[in-house]
């Protein structure tokens, strides 16, 4: 029982039975969990081979797992795309190594985002909640010096919650940090001065 994650028994000792407490669920198979974390990034049209090995590299290093190479279906002259063209690279997480990302996002990479406020609250109506990383150096596994190009990150946290305040909940109580005021750019002013 030593190999369960940190932020999966804290799920299971803390998390499941405030939700029963604050929500009332009758049965324990009521309670939302997550279910996957997808993560994606965009490759550029005009990426050779090299750079297309360094951020499958560098997705397999932050997932933990060999990522998925995604490819143009059809020719788009304007976007500049070939068929079978490597447009993008995926990873999805499930299980022990979905629970271990959530903990190195939540407790590692977030907070080394220089001037971070906190992430927007907005779910997308199913209990779901979508984060986008600009700079994927955040994370500890990545050597900035090996980096020639920075790339964006798509993160995507799937839940069994049925509503936006259920899933809302639920990823604040795993110690997600959303902003205390929507929409609120600055710090309130003090009179110190």
């Amino acid at each position: 029982m030593s190999n369960v994650p940190v932020l999966k028994k804290f799920y299971t000792e803390q998390v499941a039975p405030e939700l029963v407490k604050s929500r009332g669920y009758k049965n324990k198979h009521q309670v939302p969990k997550l279910v996957k974390i997808n993560l994606n990034t965009g490759i550029d049209a005009d990426a050779d081979k090299n750079q297309i090995a360094d951020i499958a590299r560098d997705m397999a290093a932050i997932a933990g797992q060999k990522p998925l190479l995604n490819r143009s279906k059809k020719a788009i002259a304007n976007f500049k795309l070939k068929p079978n063209q490597v447009t993008g690279c995926s990873v999805t997480l499930r299980g022990p190594a979905m629970w271990e990302f959530l903990y190195r996002l939540l407790a590692v990479a977030l907070p080394t985002i220089r001037d971070f406020r906190g992430v927007p609250s907005k779910l997308d109506g199913q209990g779901n909640y979508s984060l986008g990383v600009t700079d994927f150096t955040i994370f500890p596994e990545i050597t900035v010096e090996n980096v020639k190009k920075t790339m964006g990150l798509d993160i995507t946290i799937v839940t069994t919650a049925q509503t936006d305040d259920e899933g809302r909940e639920l990823l604040k109580l795993m110690g997600m940090p959303f902003r205390r005021i929507e929409g609120q750019t600055t710090a309130p002013k003090t009179n110190a001065a």
